[in-house]
């Protein structure tokens, strides 16, 4: 991969997102965005989630250039979208949610296309390249519509390359594949980071931005209520969960009020949920709390908080607040 022509801004930042609004009416009440402000390392895969309406698609339509935003300013690979609206949008590449590939075009005559569409002088184009990074150089001249979901979604990506982007914006990329698609399709993205490109991920999965992200922004009503690393995000709830699975459905206020003063419960029928911090309680001392209580045990797992127990926490948590 070949990016070379895009010099690495000075602030090495690839996206730079300061006081950004976009409101729907005159009255600047029903708002998509509401003061974001946001930086995003070049270089990095950026994971941005939120749940339904949280304002993802407004603000990768506003740096990609599909939305015009109320206020704020966005400066992509350091040109601002207002003052250098070609370069800007030429430093993006978007790969969709949805599966837009012409069935009776190949992969070949698809990047082709594509390539003089953004004026990509013929002998720069990089069809063979692309095709054979996304390991589809066998499919090159097979029509679109006999390719399967996965080599469909390898398309995409390799579509949103063909100008030679320094950043790609994947929009859940994997919805709607099986696991194993999902996890070559990880490694494709891996893959084309290595190569030095920018990715922005938006997902509902969060075991895929788990797996992928090293930074991570959290959105929640057209507002950014966490950006940090993903290392630091795992690493700000100190808690470790003990699943519990009783022999019959039955809960005492005693084994209640026996557990609650160790950590935090969460019951399910004939299972329970026990949180607690490791670095005040050990999980020997949790262990001989549950064998020395009344509770009938028939079998119990540990896990580490998970970034999906983090997502859930920081937005319910937001949503009490307001």
């Amino acid at each position: 991969m070949n990016n070379n022509y895009w010099e690495i801004p000075e602030n090495k930042l690839a996206l730079e997102i300061s006081n950004l609004n976009k409101y729907y009416d005159k009255d600047n009440k029903n708002f998509a965005l509401n003061n974001v402000s946001l930086n995003i390392p070049a270089g990095s895969i950026f994971g941005l989630l939120g749940p339904n309406g949280a304002g993802k698609s407004t603000l990768i339509n506003i740096i990609s250039g599909a939305v015009i935003k109320t206020s704020g300013k966005v400066i992509v690979w350091g040109y601002d979208i207002d003052k250098h609206r070609k370069q800007s949008k030429l430093a993006i590449g978007v790969v969709p949610q949805e599966l837009n590939i012409d069935a009776f075009f190949t992969p070949q005559e698809t990047l082709n296309l594509h390539s003089g569409m953004f004026n990509v002088p013929k002998n720069s184009w990089r069809t063979d390249e692309l095709l054979e990074l996304m390991d589809l150089s066998d499919k090159a001249k097979s029509y679109s519509r006999t390719l399967s979901g996965g080599m469909r979604r390898r398309l995409l990506v390799a579509k949103a390359m063909v100008h030679s982007p320094p950043i790609v914006i994947l929009d859940e990329p994997t919805a709607g594949v099986d696991v194993e698609l999902r996890q070559k399709l990880w490694k494709y993205f891996k893959k084309l980071n290595k190569q030095g490109v920018t990715i922005i991920l938006t997902t509902h999965y969060l075991e895929e931005a788990e797996n992928l992200c090293d930074h991570i922004a959290i959105v929640n009503k057209g507002k950014i209520i966490a950006n940090e690393t993903k290392k630091s995000l795992l690493t700000k709830s100190n808690k470790k969960i003990i699943n519990i699975k009783l022999s019959k459905n039955e809960f005492s206020e005693k084994d209640k009020n026996f557990l609650k003063n160790i950590g935090e419960l969460i019951i399910y029928e004939n299972q329970v949920e026990f949180h607690f911090n490791p670095n005040k309680v050990s999980t020997k001392k949790v262990i001989e709390t549950l064998y020395n209580s009344d509770l009938d045990i028939i079998d119990f797992s540990t896990k580490d908080i998970s970034l999906e127990d983090i997502f859930i926490n920081m937005t319910n948590e937001y949503n009490r607040k307001i």
